[in-house]
């Protein structure tokens, strides 16, 4: 399984970049799986629900299945976030594996960037961001700029540059 990597700041457009390269792939015969770091405590679950009152009770796992999905919701307590290589081993094997967030992790990513939000650009010299999507021509950086509306250009690129792990 490859595995690459869609950084940037809040609101600079990764989801949507990583719906439309999902389309993309996808029209191309790939396998694509994703997975997203949230910053803050987030919940798949709502109050009242069986599965929540289960996962309240001390459940250490509560896997919710229908016809159509399932979702297995592991609580950490105070244990911290797994590591991401951890994380990648519970995924069922696919051609490609997105990313979103984890910059910090060393694999290969790409910045979306929108320089028109405000925010500064993650990238640094060394980083382990290889390229940068943008709306938008950059001059101050020293890896490729592609075009954030290309969703052609940058599937090719990450395919180019996934790496397995």
């Amino acid at each position: 399984m490859k595995i690459f990597g869609l950084v940037g700041r809040s609101g600079s457009g990764k989801t949507t970049l990583i719906v439309r390269l999902l389309s993309f792939f996808r029209a191309q015969g790939f396998s694509v799986s994703t997975i997203k770091h949230a910053h803050h405590g987030f919940d798949l679950d709502r109050p009242g629900k069986d599965s929540c009152r289960h996962r309240e009770a001390g459940a250490e796992e509560v896997m919710v299945v229908s016809n159509s999905r399932w979702a297995l919701m592991h609580e950490l307590r105070d244990e911290g976030a797994p590591p991401l290589e951890a994380l990648i081993r519970l995924m069922t094997p696919v051609d490609l594996l997105l990313i979103e967030g984890f910059h910090t992790h060393p694999h290969p990513a790409l910045e979306v960037f929108r320089p028109s939000s405000g925010h500064d650009l993650i990238w640094r010299p060394g980083s382990d961001i290889i390229a940068i999507a943008s709306d938008e021509v950059l001059s101050q950086v020293t890896v490729p700029v592609l075009d954030l509306n290309d969703v052609a250009e940058i599937a090719v690129f990450i395919l180019g540059h996934a790496v397995e792990l």
